[in-house]
Parts: C-alpha cells; structure tokens; sequence
C-alpha cells in the first residue's frame, strides 16, 4: 500500500476530520478496499482515535476492510430480478468463478456480492460489473461476460 498516496487523498481535504468519510472514499476507490495502514495513517494525520475511523469504516457496508477483485460482479436479487432468475445467476457466477457471494478469488480478478437493488428493474435480472449495468442477464450471458474478462476481451476491462 501507498502510504505517500492516502497522505495525497487527506491533503485534498486539508486532513478536516470533517472529511474522514470522503477521506475513506476516495482511499477506497484508490485501493479498491480499506487497507489497515491506510486507516492507521487516516486517524493519524485528522487527530482522531483509530476506532473512531475504524467505526467509520466497518458501520458502512460501501467499506471493505478486504480486498476486492479487478472486477465486482454484483447480482441484483430485487424482487424484480429475483423472480427473472437471479438466483440461477448467482449460481453460473459461483461456478464459473469458483468463489461465493461475499468473497473474492485468489487472484483478485474477481470479487462477487449480491446487493438489494440496483434500480433497474425493467432491466432485470440486473448485473453490475464495476460501474457497468448488464440487463437481462441470463447464466449463459453471466458465463460468457465471466469468459470473456478472463481473457481480458470484456467490455469494462482495464
């Protein structure tokens, strides 16, 4: 981890301790997840107690305290979506993955979550890869998007 970068992000905000919330978003879109020393490093430079920010950071369910996959993949499971297949979905990402929802792969190409809702139900069954919507998905769309950026031919690839 960067340290010199976090020092970077908590410059941006004049290290207020106003920010700390932005403060954690912008590390985490930095490093895809919370890293302890970027949370040690936070509360340093604001003046606050460690668990202040750590409080913070796990009271959030947008913070990881792991690291998370090149690609999340999260399966909307709405009712919309539930009903349309979602459920299967989940199953094909499983499979081709070889991880469960909550976890990331060894590697770390890949993180999978299951979220609530993703506000596209028209669309549904809804998948989001990184910021990219993918509507009426199906387990054969869900194993060739997973083929396809494990070949880094995937639209949304690095």
């Amino acid at each position: 981890m960067n340290v010199r970068r976090v020092d970077e992000i908590i410059d941006g905000y004049q290290a207020d301790r106003a920010c700390t919330l932005s403060i954690l978003q912008d590390v985490q879109a930095e490093f895809k997840y919370l890293p302890r020393e970027a949370i040690i490093q936070t509360a340093n430079r604001l003046g606050v107690s460690l668990g202040e920010v750590y409080r913070m950071a796990t009271f959030f369910r947008a913070f990881s305290l792991k690291p998370k996959g090149e690609y999340t993949i999260k399966v909307c499971m709405g009712t919309a979506c539930h009903v349309r297949g979602a459920v299967q979905i989940i199953e094909q990402f499983e499979r081709d993955l070889g991880i469960k929802p909550g976890e990331t792969s060894p590697d770390l190409k890949f993180s999978l979550e299951i979220v609530m809702c993703l506000g596209a139900c028209a669309l549904g069954p809804v998948v989001m890869m990184n910021e990219e919507t993918h509507g009426e998905m199906s387990p054969d769309k869900a194993h060739q998007l997973v083929a396809e950026l494990k070949n880094g031919r995937g639209r949304g690839a690095p």
